[in-house]
């Protein structure tokens, strides 16, 4: 029988190491697709999924029982993905194929026995083109497009975030849609 994350929570602060076990293993997937879209890098992702779950279990007195575990982690993960990203602000890498296919998480899927064969299609189609288009933003473009888009963060708390300035930060967001636009606009085109 699974535990719920705040049973878990609660035995890994009393020094249980096989339940932080099972919460490494419960969400390390869905930081590494995480890391791996604010990074755009395979080996960077895996280093901020290790950063974030040392950072997480050094924390675990703060971590406050009403909140939801997932989301603490996810904060620390954007957090540790944006250091990574401001400490190597000088080297850009791209997806290789076999990175791709972790991105596919970004469009969310469907019920495939509700869906048709043409549809989900489609959908792989979309998934490839979107992994594509971040594949042509510099690092800086992706990790400010993913935190205005994808996190709602505000102009202000990117900057401050990316250690850039407002304007700087505006061109970096307007930059990667534009790209992004371009890159799926067949799509948009046919809807």
């Amino acid at each position: 029988m699974q535990q719920t994350d705040a049973a878990a929570v609660a035995l890994a602060r009393d020094g249980d190491s096989e339940a932080f076990r099972a919460l490494v293993e419960r969400h390390s997937r869905a930081v590494y697709r995480l890391a791996y879209r604010m990074t755009g890098s395979a080996q960077d992702a895996e280093d901020v999924v290790q950063e974030t779950f040392l950072k997480a279990y050094r924390q675990l007195t703060r971590f406050e029982s009403r909140a939801n575990f997932s989301t603490w982690l996810h904060r620390i993960a954007v957090n540790c993905s944006i250091d990574l990203i401001r400490g190597r602000p000088h080297r850009e890498t791209g997806h290789g194929d076999a990175d791709l296919e972790q991105f596919g998480a970004t469009v969310e899927s469907t019920d495939a026995s509700g869906t048709s064969p043409e549809r989900l299609m489609l959908s792989t189609e979309v998934q490839q083109r979107i992994g594509d288009a971040m594949t042509g933003l510099s690092r800086m473009e992706r990790a400010a497009f993913m935190l205005r888009h994808f996190e709602g963060r505000s102009i202000d708390e990117i900057s401050q975030s990316l250690g850039l300035k407002t304007n700087a930060t505006k061109h970096s967001i307007f930059r990667a849609v534009r790209k992004m636009r371009a890159a799926l606009e067949p799509f948009v085109a046919d809807a």
